[in-house]
């Protein structure tokens, strides 16, 4: 699976497998940036991993952070702070 041309996803060839969730932590000039290139790809995307669709970003842990999925079922997430 490949991402964009600066992040590559590879995994071992298997018949089936279990989608997963991935975490990015980024900082927030490259979480703008991350956001709209979602948005002007008009990528469904939300607030968190049960609300992953309802095109919202969430402010926890005195940062920003929102869910969308890749094309495999994965659910990728990005954040600007850590989780404590």
């Amino acid at each position: 699976m490949k991402i964009d041309e600066y992040l590559s996803l590879d995994f071992d060839e298997s018949d089936e497998f279990q989608p997963s969730h991935y975490a990015f932590l980024v900082s927030d000039a490259e979480f703008d940036a991350i956001l709209n290139r979602v948005q002007d790809r008009h990528v469904v995307y939300g607030s968190g991993p049960f609300e992953s669709e309802d095109m919202q970003i969430n402010y926890h842990h005195q940062g920003r952070g929102f869910y969308f999925k890749d094309s495999n079922g994965h659910l990728l997430e990005v954040i600007t702070h850590t989780y404590v």
